[in-house]
């Protein structure tokens, strides 16, 4: 033989809250994995493309600022080599004219040092030149390749948004809904249904505390919307939870021998001492004292 409970009359027992406790512990391990698993999965099926490189125009706009500022840069290197050239066959030739020596060779060295020196410039603005027209187009092409693949990284990371939004807000449902259910049915398993809600809840935390980092438009109202989701379920429930008391509040106070309407304690009156409203009144089947807020007449057994 079974009998049907009302929730507020089951004694959770210190085990139960354990096992509670530790159900939500390992709910909480499984839906962090499935977690992170769901951005693997989209990853595997739907790879974030890195590869786009541009049109062939863009593609040759890059390549030219490439090869310009390696120009540049060799210039610039044979530019100190042959300023370094020229201070050595200087220092060489000045010393042998101290020295009261004419040496055509130095004087040679000399000349030859001061030409590739003038060259070397020449080479290095001619090479600057180049690298600051060819900057423009190569600028202009390095920013839409860079916006394409930001696009398709933004695409795939709101694509594992989505899913893993539907999975937490999937998991708050159903939390909520298993633990109406049970407390309609007045189950001692109503423990459970707690600690479901309790995971759904943290897991919830978890991704919003995950994308407040990041600052992707269209995930930014992402931890909103859990948010909003999980208040106006919570607010639902709240007013679901006030409703089922409300009914089962005169069964209650009945059952402690307090008036149904005030709570004040009942004696063998009619009316109540508190409230001074009808505590016994006749049945409706029976037509026998039926005291107010008891489910069955005492008398004839009728609901």
């Amino acid at each position: 033989m079974s009998s049907v409970l009302d929730v507020e009359d089951v004694r959770t027992t210190k085990g139960e809250k354990l096992l509670a406790v530790i159900l939500t512990i390992f709910l909480l391990i499984g839906g962090v994995w499935t977690y992170q698993k769901i951005d693997d999965a989209v990853r595997d099926t739907s790879p974030p493309d890195y590869s786009y490189r541009g049109t062939p125009a863009e593609q040759g706009a890059v390549a030219r600022l490439n090869s310009a500022q390696q120009r540049h840069q060799r210039a610039l290197n044979e530019q100190v080599r042959a300023t370094q050239n020229l201070e050595l066959r200087r220092e060489a030739y000045r010393t042998a004219l101290d020295e009261g020596r004419r040496d055509p060779q130095l004087r040679q060295g000399y000349i030859r040092a001061q030409a590739r020196l003038t060259r070397a410039r020449r080479n290095v603005a001619a090479a600057q030149r180049e690298l600051v027209q060819a900057q423009p187009a190569a600028r202009a092409a390095q920013r839409h390749i860079a916006e394409v693949q930001q696009g398709r990284t933004e695409r795939h990371d709101l694509l594992t948004f989505v899913f893993r939004l539907a999975f937490v807000l999937a998991g708050i449902a159903f939390g909520y809904w298993l633990l109406a259910r049970l407390r309609r049915r007045g189950s001692r398993y109503y423990a459970v249904g707690i600690a479901v809600v309790a995971y759904s809840a943290i897991l919830a935390l978890v991704m919003a505390v995950d994308y407040l980092t990041d600052y992707f438009e269209p995930l930014e109202l992402g931890p909103l919307v859990i948010s909003l989701f999980g208040i106006a379920l919570t607010l639902l429930a709240f007013v679901g939870l006030q409703r089922y008391l409300a009914r089962r509040i005169p069964h209650r106070r009945v059952r402690k021998g307090e008036c149904p309407f005030c709570g004040y304690p009942v004696r063998a009156n009619e009316h109540c001492e508190g409230c001074g409203r009808q505590v016994i009144a006749p049945c409706a089947a029976c037509n026998g004292p039926r005291r107010v807020g008891t489910r069955h007449c005492a008398a004839c057994g009728a609901a």
